[in-house]
């Protein structure tokens, strides 16, 4: 396999974001997963691209995957006993199905990892889709715990993962 590169999505770039996460999103329909059934939150992945938090993933100069890293816990998840400052935390992380199975997510999460123990967190964490449980077994794989899952009427993620950095 060919080195996978990462690097901050530009402005111009928006479009390309949204077009992983949809394709993600008619992946996991096909599977009868509800994850994800909504268009990409282009408010959110704005902000993110702005600020130097939303990344992509190439290989041989060809996008194939998108992650966003901040240092933001999601305050319906991450409580005070959780010592939320101490980790980044991983949101929208999605890879090109013509990549899927290459270890592309695993790199990606691994220099997520990087980054937070370069920033002197202790963590890097994430929220999960609560019914995915083969996204569970995922994180499970690449090293995350459960930390606990929080049910939340009005939203569809809430297994909370983490793992040291």
């Amino acid at each position: 396999m060919s080195k996978i590169t990462m690097r901050p999505a530009k402005p111009s770039e928006l479009g390309t974001v949204e077009d992983l996460l949809t394709e993600a999103s008619v992946w996991l329909a096909q599977r009868g997963i509800d994850q994800w059934q909504f268009p990409p939150h282009r408010d959110r992945i704005t902000h993110a691209i702005e600020h130097g938090e939303c990344f992509i993933a190439e290989m041989d100069g060809t996008i194939i995957g998108t992650i966003t890293l901040d240092a933001h816990p999601d305050p319906e998840f991450w409580v005070a006993d959780d010592e939320p400052n101490d980790a980044l935390y991983v949101h929208r992380m999605a890879v090109t199905r013509k990549a899927a199975g290459a270890g592309v997510g695993a790199v990606m999460l691994e220099w997520a990892s990087k980054r937070a123990a370069e920033a002197g967190k202790g963590w890097l964490r994430l929220d999960a889709w609560r019914t995915n449980e083969g996204l569970h077994r995922y994180y499970t794989d690449q090293g995350f715990t459960l930390v606990r899952i929080v049910s939340l009427a009005h939203r569809g993620s809430g297994a909370l993962f983490q793992r040291p950095t």
